[in-house]
């Protein structure tokens, strides 16, 4: 009886991996659009392959591989067994790269096969809203054949790739980072007309307070660590300029004009954005190769070894393993799961935002539960994009593309493999492509305010 149960079970989940959408939801989970389940789900085997790629890059892995007996070349052997797995590729920045790139075919791919899908009614809708199982599949099998790249050219190729995409995606984040701010500020404004105005008014405020509080001080300490009297004349820019950059946004943000035309828009939004340029800043500045004006985590919250006593030099201590984390590469994961989940479950009502993602008025994250429940009440993704899909699924596959490249290049702290391809050096692009980044996002918001003051004719509402 137990057996029969067993696989009546497992005939259920095999209907939602391998079948089209909608598929089953657990009786503890509240109902939802098909959309957004979508969206989740590849959000999921996105999180996964940057979950495998931080293991991968952990300090002291290869080490713990070779232990294994009979699997790493050089490693702990087998009598009769020959080691043939190479972990200097399996581990490190290489299997980063690796694993980073077939996450980007993967989602290219459907990002190729979904142009122009308009609702759910086209039959490559099955394709992306089912057959999860399947899909997983094709994602292990075209990572298992990226390890079997050979070395060539193909890291530093593929740095540039992931330069460029990550220049996007910056860009991107800060769509997203503008329309979370202005929902919020649209929601608390709501809450203090319906409520008690005061408290969220407050509320209001001090949250703006603290954000441009935390980017004035931010702007502080890069002037004491990253700039010196006589060198850093680059870092002496980048800060001022986007200091300079970012209190004219918030003036902009302010003025009679500006709130004339849209009424939501006001100082939250631009102290994320303030924010959110001021970490963009700070992880350019850690790019700089010129160890004088970048100075080390380590060495910003460790006082300096003492000087050596005098005598005989004591050893030369053996080599410490490569250490890929930082604190900027730490917020800058933190931003991407943020942007992430937030653009997988995102109910916008930002014509402009909207138009810029490719998605429409959001119907908000969880369906009524009348229209969600089958004749035995069991819970199920409604399918809300019968009429026409309710976000670009070719988009959406490329942004997650774009957010591959960026993973890989924020594991590895943007760093390019040398000559050799043993060693990673920081680059000047680096730094170029994150400040210009910071300056196009900037610009992109001042757009987002002055647009329906530039073109009256066109709806912005």
């Amino acid at each position: 009886m137990g057996a029969c149960l067993a696989l009546s079970s497992l005939a259920s989940c095999a209907s939602c991996l391998c079948g089209s959408a909608p598929c089953l939801l657990s009786a503890c989970c509240p109902s939802t659009y098909n959309s957004t389940m979508s969206r989740l789900a590849f959000s999921f085997l996105m999180l996964l392959g940057t979950l495998v790629s931080v293991i991968m890059i952990l300090p002291g892995m290869e080490e713990h591989l070779k232990k294994i007996p009979g699997f790493c070349v050089g490693g702990t052997s087998i009598p009769g067994i020959e080691n043939k797995v190479n972990c200097d590729i399996i581990v490190g920045y290489k299997s980063v790269y690796r694993m980073c790139f077939a996450m980007a075919c993967f989602f290219f791919l459907f990002s190729i096969i979904m142009i122009r899908v308009r609702s759910s009614k086209d039959p490559r809708a099955a394709i992306q809203n089912g057959f999860w199982f399947f899909k997983f599949l094709v994602l292990v099998g075209i990572t298992v054949g990226a390890f079997f790249i050979p070395d060539g050219i193909f890291n530093t190729v593929w740095y540039y790739f992931g330069v460029v995409g990550s220049f996007i995606f910056i860009i991107i984040q800060l769509i997203l980072l503008v329309d979370f701010a202005h929902s919020w500020t649209q929601s608390w404004l709501e809450n203090a007309e319906e409520g008690n105005s005061k408290c969220w008014f407050a509320a209001l405020l001090s949250v703006t307070i603290l954000n441009f509080a935390a980017a004035f001080t931010a702007v502080v300490l890069f002037y004491v660590f990253y700039t010196k009297p006589d060198d850093c004349t680059e870092h002496k820019v980048f800060i001022s300029l986007n200091f300079l950059f970012c209190i004219g946004v918030s003036i902009v943000s302010i003025l009679p004009k500006v709130q004339e035309a849209q009424p939501s828009s006001g100082l939250l939004q631009a102290s994320i954005i303030s924010l959110y340029t001021m970490y963009v800043t700070w992880s350019a500045m850690t790019n700089n190769p010129n160890r004088q004006c970048n100075p080390s985590l380590l060495s910003l919250v460790q006082p300096s070894s003492p000087t050596p006593l005098p005598g005989p030099a004591p050893p030369t201590p053996p080599p410490a393993n490569v250490q890929w984390w930082d604190a900027q590469g730490i917020v800058g994961l933190i931003i991407f799961l943020f942007c992430t989940l937030y653009a997988s479950i995102r109910s916008s009502n930002n014509a402009q935002v909207n138009k810029l993602m490719q998605t429409e008025e959001g119907q908000g994250l969880t369906a009524a539960a009348e229209t969600a429940s089958d004749e035995e009440g069991v819970r199920r993704a409604v399918d809300n994009e019968e009429e026409g899909v309710t976000y670009s699924y070719s988009f959406f596959h490329f942004s997650l593309f774009l957010a591959s490249l960026y993973i890989m290049m924020t594991l590895t702290n943007w760093y390019k493999p040398d000559s050799d391809y043993k060693v990673m050096q920081s680059s000047m692009p680096a730094v170029w492509v994150k400040i210009c980044s910071s300056w196009l996002g900037l610009a992109l918001y001042l757009w987002t305010l002055v647009a329906p003051l530039v073109l009256p004719d066109r709806d912005f509402s």
